[in-house]
Order: structure tokens, then sequence, then C-alpha cells
């Protein structure tokens, strides 16, 4: 357990005012084109009701990186870190780690890391980086690292380690201090603070909410290695890793590390399922802050198929066969999906969900090949950038052949499905995510967040945590039971920058429609640097075609 302050944890535990029960929670506020999902949702995944003022979606990798660094710094009692690897150009996170530490002496910092990107050789690898660490603060740094039981046998002793990542990773980004979290898709590494673009959303002053992401973190330590320094006074179980300045202590001398499939499996199954139930049996209190027309719900979602764990997939389909069905019941509006993805190679399923979803239209942002992170690499990696490539000719084939692609319609708005590529001089992209919004003039009443990337690997291989965020978009009339359904954008033609300051400064009461408007400023944000997708003119050569064929779903 945790060695924390009884205090902090009766603190954690009996705050209790933001996460209601389903039975409890109302979808009547919620647009109704989503309510029926919503309804399904809140009975099988954990929902947590917070207040939209506490919510802040960053914009900048520098707003990221600020918020985090104070985030440390405010740390009271526990600093918690999930990302695939700590990079070796940036000291001050650790740095400043290193002071509160000093300063602080009830705090505990835990990392959760990818084993294999995180134990790469030479000076510069994660590993060599928190030895120090752990060395001034043996029992209080926790550094846990998994490793994906996929690769194995004899792949596991020639594949490279530049490329053991194929097999799967551990990809979840969760970067907490006591009761407030930034859940990104961002790593912990110089570039993401400076020139990659990614989401960052920041919620402050939610226990239970903080509590679930490091109760996830805490679950998935039960199969992952632990790093500790070289020393007489650990005992080495029969699966441990000793090198010469570390080890790898493995939890379970009664599981090989190769074997943890259905060991994590039920481990997460139960997980969530203990939240749920939490979720169900935890009243809010008197207290006023969760209103249903103000209330954001947040539904945690981990998908990790090389376990069997797959809650992405199956609610993306309940929400697409959802908006669907409302539409086809009524609705006279066309729905808008504002998908991106850095390394675009759409989840086959997913692509399906897309092109079969005649009555809403999609916008999709994927990274140029300049704007991919491994643009001008060497080797086989260098080759990445054209492999996407490869993938979205063959997405825009399937969207040709199923009559989906882009065009205007007879209202004078746009339908279809529109590839667009991202391109910033000097900036690599990393964003993932997914917007709806009731037509193409409202605002966004739901966004999916995280670590997925959307793709076969994220589905497939990486273990991901993301969440699927809904806003409430009907209010009621002060002094009325009439309804007002959505809100109408009306700044199509204003500069995004523009756009923010007038949010600024018009701010309504309704804070849940000021969080849609900031979702909207993030999608548009990101397409302002988006332009036509020009894939179909670049040249994919055979060479490539068939190293993708032998990684298949790797990429």
């Amino acid at each position: 357990m945790l060695p924390l302050s009884r205090s902090f944890l009766r603190q954690t535990f009996l705050s209790g005012k933001h996460l209601v029960t389903s039975r409890r929670i109302s979808t009547t506020h919620v647009n109704p084109i989503i309510q029926e999902f919503t309804s399904k949702l809140l009975a099988k995944q954990p929902a947590f009701a917070l207040p939209p003022q506490n919510i802040r979606v960053l914009k900048k990798p520098s707003e990221f990186y600020d918020s985090l660094l104070d985030a440390i710094r405010r740390a009271e009692h526990r600093v918690f870190l999930s990302s695939l690897y700590i990079g070796s150009e940036d000291t001050e996170i650790l740095d400043t780690i290193v002071d509160v530490l000093r300063n602080k002496p009830s705090l505990h910092v835990f990392f959760q890391l990818d084993l294999n990107r995180s134990t790469r050789p030479g000076p510069a690898s994660t590993v060599k980086l928190l030895l120090p660490l752990l060395e001034e603060f043996p029992t209080r740094i926790h550094i846990s690292m998994f490793r994906s039981p996929s690769l194995r046998g004899i792949m596991a002793k020639i594949v490279p380690p530049r490329f053991n990542e194929g097999w799967g990773t551990w990809h979840a980004k969760i970067y907490g201090s006591d009761n407030e979290i930034i859940i990104s898709g961002a790593n912990l590494n110089k570039s993401y603070f400076t020139n990659r673009q990614d989401r960052y959303l920041h919620f402050s002053a939610q226990p239970l909410l903080a509590q679930y992401c490091f109760d996830f973190l805490q679950t998935v330590a039960k199969f992952s290695f632990r790093l500790l320094p070289v020393s007489a006074d650990h005992a080495i179980s029969p699966f441990s890793i000793a090198k010469d300045s570390y080890l790898l202590s493995w939890p379970d001398s009664n599981t090989h590390p190769h074997d943890i499939n259905e060991k994590a499996r039920q481990a997460l199954v139960a997980f969530q399922s203990s939240r749920q139930v939490a979720s169900q049996i935890q009243l809010g209190t008197n207290d006023d802050s969760f209103k249903s027309e103000q209330g954001i719900l947040v539904f945690p979602v981990i998908q990790a198929g090389q376990f069997g764990i797959r809650e992405e997939e199956s609610i993306l389909r309940l929400l697409f066969r959802s908006v669907n069905a409302a539409v086809k019941h009524g609705s006279r509006k066309r729905p808008l999906v504002d998908l991106t993805s850095g390394y675009f190679s759409l989840y086959q399923p997913y692509q399906k969900l897309i092109l079969g979803s005649r009555n809403l239209d999609c916008r999709i942002v994927a990274a140029s090949p300049k704007a991919n992170g491994f643009f001008g690499s060497s080797g086989v990696s260098g080759r990445i950038p054209e492999g996407y490539t490869y993938y979205e000719k063959r997405f825009m084939r399937a969207v040709r052949r199923a009559g989906r692609m882009w065009r205007e319609a007879a209202s004078g708005n746009f339908k279809g499905v529109q590839l667009s590529e991202w391109d910033k001089p000097g900036w690599t992209y990393h964003a993932k995510g997914i917007w709806l919004s009731p037509s193409s003039r409202s605002l966004p009443i739901l966004t999916l967040f995280g670590s997925t990337n959307l793709n076969s690997r994220s589905a497939h291989l990486d273990t991901e945590l993301s969440f699927l965020m809904v806003i409430p978009s009907r209010h009621t009339l002060k002094g009325t039971t009439d309804t007002v359904d959505d809100t109408v954008r009306s700044t199509e033609c204003i500069p995004v920058d523009d756009r923010l300051s007038s949010f600024d400064d018009q701010r309504t009461s309704n804070s849940s429609q000021s969080l849609r408007e900031r979702l909207q400023t993030e999608i548009d944000n990101i397409r302002m640097n988006a332009s036509s997708w020009k894939g179909s003119r670049r040249n994919v050569r055979f060479t490539t075609k068939l190293i993708l064929w032998l990684v298949k779903g790797m990429l």
C-alpha cells in the first residue's frame, strides 16, 4: 500500500462529491444524438462527474511543460508519472523532483515506464537517468517498467533494442501530483515540450479521478519489473534481470514475464469492475458543485489488445451505431466527427465505422511526412513516413470506393470524408483523438483523448489508457421547462487567436459551453496548420511495401 499520510488518504477517498452513481446521473442535458450512447456507457464504464471549471485544455507544448513542473512543485504527498520513456535532453523535470523530495520528506514519486524503450544501451537511457534518484531516495522513488510479453523466445534474443518496441509497449501518458492530473499523448522528452504538437487536458482538484489513475498504474505495476540499484539487500527472484549497474526485479516468482497475459487480463478486468461498482455506490454529497446541466462526464477507457481488453473498440462501435440510429430517427443535422492521429494507419474496424456512417461527416488530420517524428531517420526507420503515406493511399482508395469523398452538398455545406495533412515548419505532430459535433456549425459535445493512435498497433499491441468526455449541450431556459438544444458556432471566419480572446472576454455563466468553445479552439488550432492531402502524388517504393507486409500491424 502507498505509504502516504492517513489525512491524505481520507481526503482522497471521502471526497466523493464529484463521483455520483450512474442511477443519479441524468442524461437530460446531453445532446439527443448521444443520449442513448451516454446512458449505455454509464451502465458499463466507470464514470466521473466533474465540474467544468476545473478542466483546462492546454494548447502548446510549453503550456504542458510549465503545468507539469508546477504540479510537481505543488505536490505534498505523491507524484505519479506514466510515459513511454524519459528523454535525456531535458533534466529539469528530474531536477525538480529531486528538489521537491529533499524539501518534503513525506513525498513519494512513482514512475510507470516501458522497459524496452527505457533500457536502450548507452549513457542517455532512461535507466541511467533514474538510477541516481533511486540511490538518493531508495524508499521514496518507485519505478516500474512494463515489458510486452509478445516478444519472447528466440526473437527476444535476436531483435535489436531499437526495434523491440514493435511487439508492444507501455503507452499510457498520465502525469499526476496529489489530486491533479494531466492526460496527454506526449512523452517526457524535450521535443514534446518545445516543437512536437500533442493534446493536453489538465484536471485540477479531482481526488477520485486522480486516485483512479494512480490505482491503474499500481495495478499495472503488479505485472511489471521494478527498477532497483544493485545491492545485496535485494533478493533476486527467478525471473529478475541483473545488469552491471541495476536490477530489474520481477514481482511474481510463480509467473514467467512471458506468461502474464491471463494475469494481466484478470487484473485489468477486476480493476475496471471494482471502479464501476464504486461509481455506482459512492453517492454524491449535498454539495451543489455538480449540476447535470453543467457537469462533465469522463469515462476511462482501457485498450490492451494483447490481454484481450478492448474497451476502446466496443465504445467507438457503440458511439457510431448510436449516433447513426439517432440521426435516422429524426435529426435534421449531419453530425461531424473530427479525428486526428500523428501516425495515421486507421484501424480497419474504425475505417468501416466511418465509411459506413453515411449520415455523418468526418474530417481527418494526419501528420505530413516532414511532420512525422521519424522523418530523416537513418536505416529502416527512415521509411516510416513513407509507410504511412502508403496506408493513407489505401484508406483514400477505400473512401473513393465507398462513395464518401469530401464534396459540397446542395445545402452549401461539405459532406463525406476528408483527409488533410498537418505541417508546420520546424515542428512534428503527435496529436491524437476524436471530437464529435452535432453539426458542422456546432461546438463539440464529446471528445476522446489520451494515448491511443487509433491504429492497429494501439488496438492489438500497445497498452493504452484514454478518456472519453461528454459535455452537456442542452440547458434549461431560466424560469421555464423548455430547453435550448446545442450552441451554434458564429465565429467561422474569426482567426483562431482572436476567437480565443473573444471567448475569454465574453465568457458566459455556462461553464460547460466555455469548455466546448475551448475544444473547438483546439480543433481549429490543429486545422490551422493542415492543408489538402498530397499523398496521392508521393511515391511509395516496393521495398517499403515489402517492409510493411513483414511488420504488418507493428507500425
